[in-house]
């Protein structure tokens, strides 16, 4: 679920198109994606990972910071969407030591490519938990194999078929998440069955809703 692997192929976060997930261009979506897509820099999934493999503290930390989308500021502070935190209130977050959090932000400004990388970094509201509340229908769907390829092209198009309007979609990254699953936030009341449609694909292990 998301991009390549790193044979020949690098990926990254970064916006989800219409083309990308193979819907239709006349098909209007207004949505939100954070995922792993092609990216010519570093192979995100493991490359970035593999760059602290020497420091288990500091891998921690970067997996904390992909995970929430944090960036690192020019001086060397964690940031998201431009505010920043002190490293002090990001150790006490992830049960780490600020000197950790420091450290491990310098090492990435020191690297050009994962500098690039983390000072563009943002993030996107995650609509999951409050969808309800705001009258939208949250789909979460589980996949068999989160590294098999096609399936947010296969359940878009399942709700594009039907006229449904997306409002979000979130691909949690099988390399970053211990449960990779994809979340698709519809406008509407899903009609009668559409969630029998999607839990009958092939790459579908489970939906919920």
């Amino acid at each position: 679920m998301g991009g390549k692997n790193c044979t020949g192929k690098h990926v990254a976060c970064r916006s989800l198109s219409i083309v990308d997930i193979g819907v239709p261009q006349w098909y209007e979506i207004n949505i939100a994606v954070y995922l792993c897509a092609p990216f010519p820099v570093l192979c995100m999934r493991s490359e970035i990972i593999h760059e602290f493999a020497d420091s288990p503290s500091q891998s921690r930390v970067v997996r904390f910071l992909l995970e929430n989308g944090f960036g690192v500021t020019e001086d060397g502070r964690i940031s998201c969407n431009g505010i920043e935190f002190s490293a002090t209130a990001v150790a006490k977050a992830m049960g780490s030591d600020r000197r950790v959090v420091d450290s491990t932000a310098r090492r990435i400004l020191e690297r050009p490519s994962l500098r690039k990388i983390f000072i563009n970094l943002r993030a996107t509201p995650d609509l999951t938990k409050v969808g309800e509340s705001l009258g939208y229908t949250v789909i979460t769907v589980l996949p068999k194999n989160a590294n098999e390829h096609g399936i947010v092209g296969a359940a878009v198009r399942v709700l594009a078929d039907n006229d449904l309007s997306i409002r979000q979609i979130f691909v949690t990254d099988p390399q970053l998440s211990e449960y990779p699953k994809l979340v698709i936030i519809v406008e509407e009341q899903l009609p009668v069955g559409i969630i029998e449609e999607i839990r009958g694909l092939s790459q579908v292990r489970q939906v919920i809703i």
